[in-house]
């Protein structure tokens, strides 16, 4: 056969007439030998790991039960030949009158968390149903509207909603000096409800993105049946796709618990400074006092607030691939 157009050996076959390159780019031969070097990994070497990166965590764990003397002369490796293992740290957190108290804050915590998780879920997979399965005017548009508001950065948002939330939204009519109101003032700065309501907002449009991709996905002989009984949207959506979106309307519920529960920023913004309303990650930070005095009992306040995700994480894990890899393949 002929040779190459670049200069190298080529091999033809006979039956398909396809030409392969004996002298491969220098690129792709690069990306096969790294392929076949992170293949050939044996399974201790990713526990190691998996190890090393479990250290600082760890090393976290072990500091919450030592003195803040101990903490700030020794490693944390010490503490297996000297001892000294104390709860004091977890009693000082929970016995905290810092902003309200630990107590106070898991509260609140709950308070954002719950609402900020459930409502999107419920809103996004009526809105996800309606987009994969109703036809309705301008509904491609609207779906690409609501998807592209995922690349609006969060952090472009806070400080408009802040107003919206302190003062309302009102329009000046040009030429008349009349104003209208478009958003009435709730008064709801410095409370937890302006918290959820904006991890409502920024969780709506990957909620409607990942739900839509799993709901679009179902067999569409399904729905045809259940038109043939008589069924409506409601019925068909409350009791046949509610059922079988489990997987992913529980994977995405995880993400959206640990990103409320878990957020700083956010509650930091539009709580302020009213120390009733704090949630747990802001409450440990003010812990370590005005000139981190206590910053020994910040490790043990960590682990305290990270109970709750871990929990959640834990028990509903085994949705979590099903829940991600839904709608990635159609059957």
């Amino acid at each position: 056969c002929p040779p190459d157009a670049k200069g190298g050996d080529s091999v033809t076959t006979k039956t398909q007439g396809i030409k392969i390159s004996q002298n491969s780019n220098p690129v792709d031969a690069a990306g096969k030998f790294v392929y076949r070097f992170l293949k050939a990994i044996p399974t201790w070497a990713l526990w190691m790991l998996v190890i090393i990166w479990s250290i600082p965590t760890g090393s976290l764990f072990i500091n919450s039960f030592r003195t803040r003397d101990a903490q700030r002369s020794t490693g944390w490796w010490t503490s297996f030949t000297e001892g000294g293992w104390t709860f004091d740290n977890y009693t000082t957190v929970l016995s905290s009158q810092q902003s309200g108290g630990m107590w106070q804050a898991l509260i609140n915590s709950f308070a954002i968390a719950v609402p900020g998780t459930v409502i999107p879920v419920a809103i996004a997979a009526m809105a996800a149903y309606a987009f994969a399965w109703i036809s309705f005017k301008g509904r491609e548009w609207l779906f690409i509207a609501t998807v592209a508001l995922m690349a609006l950065p969060n952090q472009v948002a806070l400080l408009p909603l802040l107003q919206l939330f302190a003062g309302g939204a009102h329009w000046t009519i040009p030429g008349t000096g009349s104003v209208m109101t478009l958003f009435p003032d709730l008064n709801l700065a410095g409370s937890t409800t302006a918290v959820w309501l904006t991890h409502t907002a920024f969780a709506m449009p990957f909620a409607i993105f990942l739900l839509h991709n799993y709901i679009a996905a179902l067999p569409k002989e399904l729905f045809e049946a259940a038109r043939i009984d008589g069924a409506g949207h409601f019925t068909i959506f409350w009791r046949l796709v509610v059922p079988l979106s489990v997987p992913a309307l529980v994977a995405f519920t995880i993400f959206q618990f640990l990103w409320t529960w878990n957020d700083y920023l956010v509650a930091l913004t539009m709580v302020g400074g009213n120390g009733a309303s704090y949630p747990a990650t802001i409450n440990i930070a003010s812990m370590a006092g005005e000139f981190g005095m206590k910053e020994h009992v910040l490790s043990a306040g960590a682990f305290v607030q990270a109970g709750v995700p871990l929990l959640v994480f834990f028990f509903l894990q085994r949705y979590f691939v099903r829940g991600l890899l839904a709608g990635s393949v159609k059957s």
